[in-house]
């Protein structure tokens, strides 16, 4: 088994060459490296969590649900070729798949695992502008009218929850999300509007 800082360093070896295809606008290394940083900026970055960001967004093929079930599936493979117990597999697996979004995290790495993959939301308005547009590219094949208004349930979706952030050490993102989530709303109602 490969332990500590080698694990990591493989871990970022072997998904390297996956952030890097040509498809990924936002969804790719740099992305990692945020949240890792925000992470560690924060000082809440742990090897369990560090495997779990290289590994979350292994798989994306925006054309495709189950992103990040796949990505864990790959992942975790790489990870039991490294000789990994099941318990540890079975953790970065449970934290790839709370980046789902879909339900509240089970757990406090979970939460901030969450949090820190959504830090963009509460970014500088210019920040999140070029994460918006960079998702508009990564959708790209969708028609500006499928993917208004699919955008715009997405955002909506995070505007509805009582909190975007579910640990206190992102709660500060909260009222930044909230503007920019709303005014990126908004954009995308005026652009349905007749003129």
């Amino acid at each position: 088994m490969q332990e500590g800082e080698h694990l990591l360093a493989a871990a970022e070896a072997v998904a390297l060459p996956f952030y890097a295809e040509p498809h990924r606008a936002y969804d790719n290394a740099d992305h990692v490296r945020a949240v890792l940083h925000t992470l560690a900026s924060r000082g809440l970055l742990t090897p369990t969590l560090t495997l779990a960001v290289w590994g979350h967004d292994l798989v994306y093929d925006p054309r495709a649900e189950g992103n990040e079930e796949r990505s864990a599936e790959v992942f975790g493979e790489w990870l039991r070729g490294q000789g990994i117990s099941p318990e540890l597999e079975a953790e970065v697996r449970a934290l790839i798949l709370a980046t789902r979004h879909t339900t509240p995290p089970a757990t406090r790495e979970g939460a901030l695992l969450v949090d820190a993959d959504l830090s963009i939301l509460g970014a500088d308005p210019q920040i999140f502008a070029a994460y918006d547009a960079a998702i508009r590219q990564e959708y790209s094949f969708v028609t500006e009218e499928a993917y208004r208004a699919g955008r715009a349930r997405v955002l909506q979706s995070f505007l509805d929850r009582e909190h975007i952030f579910s640990t206190p050490e992102f709660a500060g993102l909260e009222a930044q999300a909230r503007t920019n989530l709303t005014h990126a709303l908004e954009l995308l109602q005026e652009k349905n509007r007749p003129t």
